[in-house]
């Protein structure tokens, strides 16, 4: 029984078309049948915008058979109000057509681009969502258990889309692919184009490769032992993805320069990058990410890991989770470091540990305080910085058993620092909260942990006594 006002969409469908010429352009049209299941006629619907990812020719609404006038949100820019003729009454069904379409960028435009051979829609932010009405109680917007997205392209095109692949036709030189999407599936994605597709990686975790050309096989095996690398460090730090997600789609970007963000400057420093150094990877979905090809594949397992951390993180799960305070902002910088140093080989952790603590002064103390609070920048790198500390201090395991209970609590309802000292303080019968409170609290990093890294006079002298034992 219904509390407030309120809908129930009883059924909908995404229909998406790319067409390549004579110039590309992704045509979307959405239809939902709804039902006002709420205790009140409404006189309006609320929609939020996609994002402003794709140059867009604006969205059109039609209630039934009528055009809908779309009027912005004052309050929220990315929302649009569409008021009705006439009341729309309780218990009564309607049907509401969306159309958008996609064209590539301008000059001078810093929106996702493609070409007339590859384009993808990631997840989230392209296609229009419903809202539920304002009041005590309101709900409405919610996708049904099942629905259908369908995809055209040019034959020839590789497709990989969200959901379940359930029939494919080919009629008119398209072929049309028709994915079922279920509770697994919020946000629903597609990518797709004229690929040349190769699997690379082992048998538990298989990697699909698509790139815009043929690819050397000796280059393509030593990105694929990288690779390897790179999976097998997440798996031993955050245990292994589920059978769903144990396979993973790596694809050429359509347009290089419409697919990566900056980095953020920190972070970028955390990897031994240059501040302004561009992306070359970027996940658009829990399992596929858009490279940058442009260096060959030698480049593809460095460029490609730091991305690549989300399919084990999961952070599209939970948008609270961009809302975390200090230490945990900084566990995806973690993760993409470690998936950073396992592609380069050799001994890039202890180096990747030393950068970062050039970076946090050891500064003079007076009468046990240092003489000025720390900024936010040198924060930022302790939170970094503790991850490390937690492996060290309690073992890889129990940290992948830790942080693997974790995740999958965030999964369920999200988790903040109380959860991961909940969880080390399972696994181990510890006092983790202290530790915590030593690295967190107090000002800079334990000369324990600096000298351990930094081969310091306090380093030698601890092994000078350990030699004497």
């Amino acid at each position: 029984m219904a509390l407030g006002p309120g809908y129930v969409i009883e059924k909908q469908e995404i229909r998406v078309r790319f067409v390549a010429k004579p110039e590309p352009r992704i045509e979307v049209a959405a239809d939902y049948q709804l039902k006002n299941r709420g205790t009140r006629p409404l006189a309006e619907l609320e929609l939020r915008l996609p994002g402003r990812r794709f140059r867009s020719s604006g969205l059109h609404a039609i209630w039934d058979s009528a055009e809908l006038t779309l009027t912005l949100d004052p309050d929220t820019p990315r929302n649009t109000i569409a008021k009705f003729a006439e009341p729309w009454k309780m218990a009564s069904r309607h049907t509401l057509h969306l159309t958008t379409e996609f064209l590539p960028p301008q000059a001078g435009e810093t929106s996702a681009s493609f070409s007339g051979d590859a384009f993808f829609l990631p997840a989230a932010a392209w296609s229009a969502g419903l809202l539920p009405p304002d009041g005590l109680f309101g709900t409405g917007g919610e996708p049904p258990k099942k629905w259908n997205l369908l995809v055209a392209v040019p034959d020839g095109f590789q497709i990989h889309t969200s959901g379940v692949q359930k029939k494919t036709s080919r009629k008119g030189g398209e072929t049309v692919v028709r994915a079922e999407q279920g509770k697994n599936d919020p946000y629903p994605f597609v990518i797709s184009g004229r690929y040349i597709a190769a699997e690379i990686g082992n048998s538990s975790e298989k990697l699909h490769l698509w790139t815009s050309k043929p690819q050397d096989s000796a280059k393509l095996r030593d990105a694929s032992d990288a690779l390897g690398r790179v999976m097998a460090a997440y798996d031993a730090a955050f245990g292994a993805r589920n059978k769903e997600a144990s396979q993973t789609w790596i694809v050429e970007c359509p347009v290089a320069a419409g697919c990566s963000t900056n980095l953020n400057p920190r972070r970028a420093k955390l990897l031994g990058q240059e501040e302004n150094e561009r992306t070359t990877a970027e996940m658009i979905s829990q399992d596929t990410m858009v490279v940058d090809l442009s260096e060959g594949a030698p480049a593809l397992a460095a460029g490609a890991a730091p991305s690549l951390a989300a399919s084990w993180l999961g952070y599209g799960q939970n948008p609270a989770f961009y809302e975390q305070s200090p230490p945990l902002t900084m566990l995806p910088a973690f993760a993409a470091a470690m998936g950073h140093d396992a592609a380069q080989g050799g001994d890039s952790r202890t180096e990747t540990i030393r950068r970062a603590l050039r970076l946090i002064p050891q500064g003079e103390k007076k009468d046990g305080k240092t003489k000025k609070e720390e900024d936010p920048a040198v924060l930022s790198v302790k939170s970094f910085l503790f991850f490390y500390a937690l492996q060290d201090r309690f073992g890889p395991e129990t940290f992948r058993r830790a942080t693997q209970k974790m995740l999958y609590a965030r999964r369920e309802r999200g988790f903040d620092l109380n959860d991961l000292i909940a969880a080390f303080e399972e696994e181990t019968h510890q006092n983790v909260a202290e530790f915590v409170r030593m690295w967190m609290k107090q000002p800079g990093v334990p000369e324990e942990f600096r000298a351990r890294y930094e081969g310091t006079a306090a380093a030698n002298a601890e092994k000078e006594k350990e030699s004497t034992r």
